[in-house]
């Protein structure tokens, strides 16, 4: 269970959030959207230890990791799947998930790598092969597969489906939905495309200005015409 509460964040003196508080639960994929400069991206950097924090406080399962390093949070089993350079692209495929889980005993690892192999099957045959030579959605594959090496409890996504064709972001956020619900783990998506991302989605967070301006389920507020219409560009049926 991740838990924010009446948070105030940002960057130095220019605060971001204001008085956000949200909640996300084990095997569900919780989804922020909102207009650009609402908040989505600072809300999980926040989470992630890389902002600074004026108020209010993160609790995952009850433990306050409001103001630790983005280390420490990692390894508290919060993974941080940025926008851009979540893989090294000059590495192999196998090279990248060695390097994620380095400080992982050898058989742990080969039992975490066999699983992430069976969760994305589409990046075996490029194990030996360079990240860069991936295309989008292998790149995000690999990125989740990277995070998982490491067991974590929490996953944040930020804008994983950016820049990637609509047949390609639809089967990403597939995946992500498919990764809550098969392993449990909580997931907490912020995402630019609304439609796509409430239809996969469990719980909705709507961030307007750094606020929270709507929760509840994914479906309350595909169906909301007037909030869709105004922040998400939905048009109404």
């Amino acid at each position: 269970m991740l838990n924010v509460s009446d948070v105030f964040s940002g960057y130095g003196k220019l605060q971001i959030l204001n008085g956000v508080t949200i909640t996300a639960k084990p095997s569900e994929t919780t989804v922020i959207v909102g207009p650009n400069g609402s908040g989505k991206s600072t809300l999980l950097k926040t989470i992630a230890g890389y902002t600074s924090v004026y108020g209010g406080h993160v609790e995952v399962d009850g433990q306050n990791i409001t103001g630790l390093a983005s280390h420490k949070i990692a390894k508290k089993g919060i993974a941080y799947l940025p926008q851009n350079n979540n893989v090294f692209t000059n590495l192999t495929v196998n090279e990248n998930l060695r390097l994620a889980g380095y400080s992982i005993e050898t058989e742990s690892y080969k039992t975490r790598l066999k699983r992430v192999i069976e969760l994305f099957p589409q990046l075996s045959p490029y194990t030996k092969s360079k990240a860069s030579n991936l295309s989008g959605g292998e790149r995000q594959m690999l990125a989740m597969a990277i995070a998982l090496i490491r067991d974590p409890d929490v996953m944040l996504f930020d804008e994983p489906t950016a820049n990637l064709a609509p047949i390609i972001a639809t089967q990403v956020l597939n995946l992500i939905s498919s990764l809550a619900k098969d392993t449990g783990l909580t997931i907490l998506l912020a995402e630019q495309n609304a439609k796509r991302a409430l239809e996969i989605g469990d719980t909705a967070y709507l961030l307007v200005g750094g606020k929270v301006a709507f929760s509840g389920t994914t479906h309350e507020l595909l169906e909301h015409k007037e909030l869709g219409k105004l922040y998400l560009g939905l048009l109404s049926s």
